[in-house]
């Protein structure tokens, strides 16, 4: 038991940068040989093979049908209006697991992070020769609720009487403008002005609502990880592709995941061609030294042991060149356990944090 409270104390020193966790994760070779066996008899008789007709020839040397292709991006019209309600959420928790007693007194663990509900409108402003797009994002309802250590901080919900007059609110029915590609990425903020001196204010509340507007946050917002790279690709089902991304866990290091997507089916839903891509993430070798390098000298990352999931699914509207739906979400656990020493001891003690990362979007009709 001393070590898990040695590690107790040096988790409790450190409360500050634990408890503020970023929350956001082997080639092989093959060799072959080939030997003739020695002494081997020869055969009696040389047996000739049969002739083929000229039609069987001309048969086996027909090609099998063509896999149908499919180009997955989006696609703009001006003037074109879309509805969308993203929920972006990132939770990280410290928790004691033992006995009451084996706990140290200064020791307080709890969930820390928000959760972000954004419904908006993307009207389509203009589109250029390459596709790329202008759009007018008007936001139409927010949610957020924000918390540390399980005290709630912010608690706000457009669609309640009693938070019209929050900061906040003040979101609602303001517009900014971003310049969108057809692989779903955020080229640029064009004008976020108007927005954001609705919210300018110095209370927490008011920085909260400012922090919406940043170009990171819209990014984030505006971004679809799995059409990264895509709207060059004539894509085959069972077709995959990658990316690159690192989340970073403070003192517990960091993860870099190579997110490997996957064209899993293309149906028909409701007239509509629809698209169903799949996102399991692996660790990437391309950042493995380096990763291990940094888990080498971190002091915590030598005391837990860690689990992690991270996976994805994309719904796109092949002929509307929209986003149905898109979810990914990381958790990511380290557990330090110390078993019983003795036969009196009620059971074993273990201090469990956990990180996770939500991104959805969905489209409303």
């Amino acid at each position: 038991m001393k070590t898990m409270v040695t590690i107790c104390r040096c988790i409790v020193s450190a409360a500050a940068c634990l408890m503020l966790l970023m929350a956001g994760c082997t080639p092989s070779t093959r060799q072959a040989s080939q030997s003739k066996a020695a002494n081997q008899p020869e055969p009696a008789a040389e047996v000739q093979p049969p002739v083929e007709s000229k039609t069987q020839v001309q048969q086996q040397q027909q090609p099998g049908p063509q896999k149908p292709t499919y180009t997955l991006a989006l696609k703009f019209s001006p003037q074109d209006a879309t509805k969308y309600c993203v929920i972006v959420e990132a939770d990280r928790s410290v928790q004691w697991e033992g006995t009451a007693p084996e706990r140290p007194s200064a020791f307080k663990g709890g969930h820390t992070g928000n959760h972000i509900e954004t419904t908006f409108t993307q009207k389509i402003r203009s589109v250029d020769e390459k596709g790329d797009a202008i759009a007018d994002i008007t936001i139409e309802a927010l949610k957020y609720l924000g918390k540390v250590r399980d005290n709630i901080l912010i608690d706000f919900d457009s669609t309640r009487q009693t938070d019209q007059n929050e900061p906040l609110a003040k979101l609602i029915g303001k517009t900014y403008t971003v310049e969108l590609s057809p692989s779903a990425q955020v080229i640029r903020v064009v004008d976020v002005n108007q927005a954001q001196s609705a919210v300018n204010g110095a209370s927490a509340a008011h920085r909260t609502a400012s922090q919406l507007l940043s170009t990171e946050v819209i990014q984030e917002r505006h971004t679809i990880p799995a059409l990264d790279g895509t709207k060059e690709k004539r894509l085959s089902v069972g077709d995959s592709w990658s990316n690159i991304k690192t989340f970073s866990f403070g003192m517990m290091g960091s993860r870099t995941h190579e997110r490997v997507y996957t064209l899993k089916d293309v149906s028909q839903f409701d007239n509509r061609q629809v698209a169903v891509v799949e996102m399991n993430a692996i660790p990437s070798a391309e950042m493995a030294k380096q990763l291990h390098k940094e888990e080498g000298t971190g002091f915590f990352t030598k005391m837990f042991d860690n689990i992690e999931t991270y996976t994805g699914r994309l719904k796109l509207d092949l002929a509307a060149g929209k986003v149905e739906e898109y979810l990914e979400q990381l958790k990511t656990e380290w557990v330090a356990a110390e078993p019983p020493t003795d036969s009196n001891d009620r059971g074993p003690a273990a201090l469990r944090m956990t990180a996770t990362r939500l991104y959805h979007i969905e489209r409303i009709p």
